[in-house]
């Protein structure tokens, strides 16, 4: 009997490209990661990858066992979102996102599919946007919240909304020109490092950088430092008056995508986007409080 253990931690090798990286995503040594895919290469009597200095990647016969990995993960997902609880649901959704999409989007989301159906199976995923790609292209999810779609086919990409970066501070009645040397520069894409460039150029690049995630409002709002952050993850700090907004800072648009399967049942489609549109209307509702008062 084959272990579903060995098939995640073979598709996440074959995302990340090495065994160290798929240790870390797993929380797993990666002596441990080593013999997982040993072990599935023993079951299967065929090499998976070919080792190389600067990482791993898949054999013929790797890339023909992804699907079939993909295709059985799937299948046990929903066999057991459907017999795992006490009533039999009327449907299964998996559902994914980018952390800082998962903790302003996500979370209101599973609430208003809750309340719009009770009985759909929900399971969710936080991941960067490959690996999120990767799972909806292969069935693992059904639907994910990105800042950066893939095109395959398969797959329907559909635009949510825009999301507003602002630059905000710890103290009040602040100016880009008392920034320097109190300034965290949060990585949000090239899109954003080319706008930082072109709109901030009296403002350096700071010595220290922080990937995307709303962590950095933790971390900001405990120390004399500013950055750019979401406006709807930032509502809060700003009401509770722990952050204030940079008045003469310009903002940056960011486009948040819906990615879909073509292949979920149209019904179960319309009730998690009802259920979504629902949910980017009251984020969009709490953003132009936020930029009103301005």
């Amino acid at each position: 009997m084959m272990d579903l253990q060995l098939l995640r931690t073979f598709l996440d090798v074959i995302d990340t490209g090495s065994f160290a990286a798929a240790a870390d995503r797993l929380h797993v040594t990666q002596s441990a990661v080593s013999l997982r895919i040993s072990r599935l290469e023993g079951q299967l009597g065929r090499p998976l990858f070919q080792r190389g200095k600067t990482g791993v990647t898949p054999t013929p016969a790797g890339r023909e066992f992804r699907r079939h990995a993909a295709a059985i993960l799937r299948s046990w997902d929903q066999a057991r979102m459907q017999v795992g609880g006490a009533e039999v649901p009327s449907a299964a959704l998996s559902i994914g996102a980018e952390v800082s999409l998962w903790s302003r989007l996500g979370f209101r989301w599973l609430d208003a599919l809750a309340t719009s159906e009770p009985r759909i199976a929900l399971r969710s995923e936080v991941d960067g946007p490959e690996a999120l790609m990767r799972r909806v292209a292969e069935g693992t999810l059904q639907v994910a919240l990105t800042y950066a779609p893939a095109v395959r086919g398969g797959l329907d990409c559909a635009v949510l909304m825009e999301d507003d970066l602002i630059l905000v501070s710890p103290w009040e009645d602040a100016q880009i020109a008392d920034l320097k040397g109190r300034y965290v520069l949060a990585d949000w894409g090239q899109d954003f490092l080319r706008f930082h460039e072109s709109a901030l150029p009296d403002l350096p690049v700071p010595d220290v950088q922080m990937a995307v995630g709303t962590l950095i409002l933790r971390y900001i709002a405990a120390r004399p430092l500013a950055a750019y952050v979401p406006a709807r993850a930032v509502h809060s700090y700003v009401a509770a008056g722990q952050l204030f907004p940079v008045t003469d800072a310009p903002s940056f648009a960011q486009e948040i995508w819906a990615v879909w399967r073509n292949d979920i049942d149209p019904a179960l489609r319309q009730t998690a986007q009802m259920a979504l549109e629902a949910t980017v209307a009251q984020a969009q509702a709490d953003v132009a409080e936020l930029i009103g008062d301005l």
